[in-house]
């Protein structure tokens, strides 16, 4: 019996995985802005304690990291000479709503890098490619799993220092508010108790 003939390939096809990788930064990058917008030019560059990053210099090392991990990725070490990472951390953004334009620039900017990067690849790079990062080898997959676990963290920082920032009156829940899991399942159209329970 001969083999099977392999499944046809569409553009769909070899980009599963690539497209859950773009799925969840695309996630972390809308859950984070909902963060940002709450503030104003002045609360963006707030620091907690005087000590703890604001979340303008949050947006500006996030911005700054992925530009430097993404540009040319799959061919020059994601530690790129022309990057200053420490310069990411010092808020030298100029007064008011330029500063605010200013930080959001970096921001986006990194992020657009990024979403160019992920659009060039495919499944079979996963695997099949070696990047790296300050001389070390990693696999496309785990280069990709480690800038969004990097981006999960400054999200949770983002959306921390804004919410203490705002306050508890008027911030604007970004995920399911205390007491409302009942009421987010029922919009989902999702009912748990419909389902065999699985545990012990």
């Amino acid at each position: 019996m001969s083999d099977p003939l392999p499944a046809k390939q569409t553009p769909e096809s070899t980009r599963l995985l690539i497209g859950d990788f773009a799925f969840e930064f695309a996630e972390i990058r809308r859950e984070s802005e909902r963060a940002i917008a709450q503030l104003d030019a002045e609360q963006l560059r707030r620091s907690l304690d005087g000590d703890t990053n604001s979340v303008a210099v949050i947006m500006k090392h996030v911005g700054g990291n992925l530009r430097s991990r993404f540009t040319s990725f799959l061919t020059e070490d994601g530690e790129k000479p022309w990057r200053d990472r420490e310069a990411e951390f010092v808020d030298d953004f100029p007064a008011g709503e330029a500063g605010r334009d200013a930080a959001l620039a970096d921001w986006r900017d990194g992020w657009r890098v990024l979403e160019s990067a992920l659009a060039s690849l495919t499944d079979a790079d996963l695997a099949t490619k070696t990047v790296s990062i300050r001389g070390v080898p990693h696999t496309v997959s785990r280069a990709l799993a480690r800038s969004l676990a990097h981006m999960a963290y400054h999200q949770g920082q983002i959306t921390l220092v804004a919410r203490m920032i705002v306050g508890r009156e008027r911030w604007n829940t970004i995920s399911i508010p205390r007491g409302g899991t009942a009421q987010r399942h029922a919009e989902m159209g999702f009912d748990p108790n419909s389902r065999p329970n699985s545990r012990p």
